[in-house]
């Protein structure tokens, strides 16, 4: 569903992503591992057409995100790995507001949104202006606004951070759900023990490259994830 092939960007004489190739299929939750400042975000901005690349192909559900942006977005959802939101607004307006651009009608955005607001015990501050929230508000509401139209392929930027232990377990089961329902799901992460539980693949990228990829048990056998990671970090 995302397919990403030989990804290059540059940033003058440094190689941020050096000739990157990954494919998220359906059903699948994908881990991307990496120290600060290996590739990851510039990676995840790329896929969701936030950043020009120098060289490679992205295709999302098959379209690709060159020629066809548009209805690779409208397939794509994205949360940062800081919520970026338009603070002017109260929490429901923002909601109603992604729903009209992607033209949700009234009925599903109103259950959606009750759904979801009641999960992440937020309806009660939905009037209240985004900027009088809390980071861990802000990120609720944006992985609220990412599931409100059903994408198919959900790109996200340590989404774990910020949230409390419960809306980190529901999110956790939200991701499961998508996937088991067909979807993909392409996030990165520092907290490794979630992503050993949870991801059916991972990839590992060092310095812009992609240095390990596959299943769980191919990329970590034995060992723990943690040690993996550590072990390709000293080499």
């Amino acid at each position: 569903m995302l397919k990403i092939e030989h990804l290059t960007k540059t940033y003058g004489e440094k190689k941020a992503v050096d000739d990157l190739s990954l494919h998220i299929q359906k059903g699948e939750i994908f881990g991307f591992i990496g120290h600060n400042g290996a590739g990851k975000s510039t990676t995840l901005k790329s896929a969701v057409g936030i950043l020009k690349f120098d060289a490679g192909t992205i295709t999302i559900n098959g379209h690709s995100l060159l020629s066809d942006p548009v209805t690779c977005k409208q397939e794509l959802a994205y949360i940062p790995d800081n919520p970026d939101l338009y603070d002017f607004m109260s929490g429901i307006k923002y909601l109603n507001f992604i729903s009209d651009i992607f033209a949700i009608p009234s009925a599903e955005r109103q259950e959606r949104i009750r759904r979801y607001a009641d999960m992440f015990e937020l309806t009660a501050d939905l009037a209240q202006p985004i900027s009088a929230y809390s980071h861990g508000m802000k990120q609720k509401l944006a992985v609220i606004a990412a599931w409100i139209h059903s994408p198919k392929v959900i790109i996200m930027d340590e989404p774990f951070v910020g949230l409390d232990p419960k809306a980190s377990h529901l999110l956790k089961g939200m991701m499961r759900e998508h996937c088991d329902a067909g979807g993909a799901i392409f996030f990165s992460t520092h907290v490794l023990e979630v992503a050993e539980k949870l991801c059916d693949k991972v990839a590992i990228i060092k310095q812009g490259k992609l240095v390990k990829v596959g299943t769980m048990e191919e990329v970590k056998g034995d060992d723990s994830l943690e040690e993996v990671f550590l072990e390709l970090e000293a080499e």
